[in-house]
C-alpha cells in the first residue's frame, strides 16, 4: 500500500512540474534556408530520340562483330596454336585487332555524346566506362587472348542493352 502511494505521489509531482523542466537544455535553431537546385536540363525528344537510334546502332554494329568474330577468333587461336604460323593468320590478326580499336573508338564517341548532351547525365552515368571496357577488349585481343576479349565485348554489348531499356 505504501509503494501505491508513493508511485502515486511521484506521479503527481511529475504532472505539477512545470513544463519546462523537461524540455531540452539547448534551444533549436532552424537552419538557414536551403538553396533550391536549377532543374536538371531535360533531353529534347529529338535528343533523346538520336541517341535512343545512335546507341542503337551501336548495339547492332557490335553484335554483327560478335558474331563473325566468335568464329575468326576461333580459328585463329587453332592457327596460331600450330607450330606453321603463316603470314595470311598474322595479317587476319591484325585487322582483327584494328577492327576492334575501331570499335573502341566508336564507343568512345558514343559515350561522349552522351556525357555532354544535356538532359542524358543519368544514361551517362550508365554508360560511362564502355570506352574503358573496349579498350581492355583491344588490349586482350592484341595479346593474342580472343576468347577473352570477345567476352568483355559482350558485357560491353549487355551494358549498352541496359542503357538503352532505361531510356
Amino acid at each position: 500500500m505504501k509503494s501505491l502511494a508513493a508511485a502515486a505521489a511521484l506521479c503527481l509531482c511529475l504532472l505539477a512540474a512545470p513544463a519546462d523542466a523537461f524540455s531540452q537544455s539547448r534551444t533549436r535553431r532552424t537552419t538557414a534556408p536551403q538553396r533550391k537546385r536549377a532543374p536538371a536540363a531535360k533531353a529534347s525528344p529529338t535528343q533523346l530520340n538520336a541517341a535512343r537510334i545512335k546507341l542503337a546502332d551501336q548495339i547492332k554494329k557490335l553484335t554483327r562483330f560478335l558474331y563473325l568474330y566468335g568464329r575468326l577468333s576461333k580459328d585463329l587461336e587453332l592457327t596460331s596454336a600450330q607450330a606453321s604460323s603463316s603470314e595470311v593468320t598474322s595479317r587476319a590478326r591484325a585487322s582483327l585487332v584494328d577492327s576492334v580499336r575501331n570499335l573502341s573508338t566508336e564507343l568512345d564517341e558514343l559515350e561522349r555524346q552522351f556525357r555532354f548532351t544535356p538532359g542524358l547525365e543519368r544514361q551517362y552515368s550508365q554508360l560511362q566506362g564502355v570506352s574503358q571496357r573496349a579498350a581492355d577488349a583491344e588490349a586482350s585481343a592484341t595479346a593474342g587472348r580472343f576468347d577473352q576479349a570477345g567476352r568483355t565485348l559482350v558485357e560491353v554489348v549487355t551494358q549498352l542493352t541496359d542503357v538503352l531499356i532505361e531510356m
